[in-house]
């Protein structure tokens, strides 16, 4: 159940992707990061909130016969960069940029089979 409380002011709600095709998205996604899905049948796919069943949807993907470049960019947090870089890899995706370092961490960038470009960062160590 999706309640007032559960969406923030001026806070990143809900991230759509165009993709080519549903299942193959399904299928990186759910490999590579361990996301789940709700159907809504052959023209949309939700994105469920990793904080559960009850939680409200965070995406979905939207079919079309081809993907855009441009658009908003989405960046994904890991706690583990270097597992994560391999999961996009054994996934299917393409690193395009990265790892490297940026103030504040380091991230990568990376297509998915549709082409889209997200990006995964990971904050830096605390300094000594």
């Amino acid at each position: 159940m999706v309640t007032a409380n559960s969406h923030r002011h001026h806070a990143l709600d809900y991230v759509e992707l165009t993709v080519t095709d549903l299942d193959a998205a399904k299928r990186f996604y759910g490999e590579a990061f361990g996301w789940r899905f709700n159907d809504y049948g052959s023209d949309y796919v939700g994105i469920q909130s990793p904080d559960g069943e009850s939680a409200p949807e965070v995406g979905g993907f939207r079919p079309a016969p081809d993907v855009r470049p441009g658009g908003p960019f989405v960046q994904l947090y890991s706690t583990d960069l270097e597992q994560s870089v391999e999961a996009v890899k054994r996934a299917g995706g393409t690193v395009v940029d990265g790892p490297y370092d940026f103030p504040g961490g380091r991230r990568f960038h990376f297509t998915d089979p549709s082409g889209n470009e997200l990006g995964v960062w990971t904050a830096a160590p605390p300094a000594p």
